[in-house]
């Protein structure tokens, strides 16, 4: 019976591989290919190159300082992102239940996700222009004028400022999932939580929490990535990949970016950059499914 069920299976499952194959796979191991030789991107001719672009990152402190930003993400933006989309979604629900107005409140804090990023980074950056921003102008109106600046020209806070705009984009998406994990949870535990005399925030700690950690952990694993790639809204508010703006904010996919489009003309070089950033995903993937993982609680 078996091998009649994958005669069947075969059939269906061979266009998809195929497709997998062609546009994935193979993509990926040409790429792996081309970090080892000195291709410029204009000829045919790939020098072997050997190891040398992997050498150079090694010693290339631009490199580093990139990556080091990408590790910093990696802490704050899946942190202040799940901690606020917790928040509200704690907010929105009681007793397992969703309050008055919880749909319309889940709208709003979703439409910034529907909405493309280029648009959401050309938007914010108008809010941070410093002459006619709308942030400076909030400021000045409520008498903070001594913490106007040029949000996006001050190397200090500029990674911040996108940063944030990352978090305020992404809020809503995660709320909608723990607001729908936290109604899946039935109202009797919460009731019984009630019973022996258990406040809201024990509520949320021994109940709520637990219970919606899947969620939470396959939301971390998700922004971890996102942390290591993070290239569209630095190009879109930096102004491009080469700016003093970007440079000051500049992740390892920007560096990448710059090595192969900005003048550079190093695909050999950006293609390592590539093969760092595919295993240093896929390590950090695993070693997070692994940190994370817990006993599932069945309700």
């Amino acid at each position: 019976m078996n091998h009649h069920k994958y005669r069947l299976i075969i059939p269906f499952l061979a266009p998809a591989v195929f497709l997998y194959g062609l546009f994935v796979l193979y993509p990926y191991s040409r790429a792996v290919y081309v970090s080892f030789t000195g291709w410029r991107g204009l000829s045919p001719n790939m020098p072997w190159v050997g190891l040398a672009n992997y050498e150079r990152l090694w010693n290339d402190q631009r490199f580093h300082d990139a990556l080091g930003r990408n590790a910093q993400l990696l802490f704050v933006l899946p942190t202040a992102t799940i901690l606020i989309a917790l928040t509200f979604a704690a907010l929105f629900t009681q007793g397992g239940q969703a309050v008055k107005g919880a749909s319309f409140y889940r709208i709003v804090f979703f439409f910034p996700q529907v909405t493309s990023a280029v648009i959401v980074g050309i938007l914010w950056s108008y809010v941070y222009h410093p002459n006619v921003g709308l942030l400076n102008g909030f400021l000045d109106v409520v008498g903070l004028d001594s913490l106007q600046r040029a949000w996006l020209g001050d190397p200090a806070i500029v990674l911040w400022a996108i940063v944030s705009v990352a978090v305020w984009s992404g809020v809503g998406f995660y709320m909608v999932i723990f607001l729908a994990a936290m109604q899946a949870i039935p109202s009797s535990f919460y009731e019984a939580a009630v019973l022996d005399g258990a406040g809201k925030w024990r509520s949320f700690r021994d109940i709520t929490f637990p219970l919606i950690w899947e969620s939470v952990r396959t939301s971390i694993i998700y922004l971890a990535i996102i942390a290591l790639d993070f290239f569209v809204l630095i190009t879109v508010m930096g102004g491009g990949t080469s700016t003093s703006i970007s440079r000051n904010a500049e992740v390892a996919a920007v560096y990448m970016y710059d090595m192969a489009f900005g003048g550079n003309s190093r695909w050999g070089l950006a293609s390592a950059v590539g093969v760092v950033l595919l295993i240093l995903t896929l390590l950090l993937s695993v070693v997070l499914m692994r940190v994370t993982r817990r006993e599932t609680y069945e309700y």
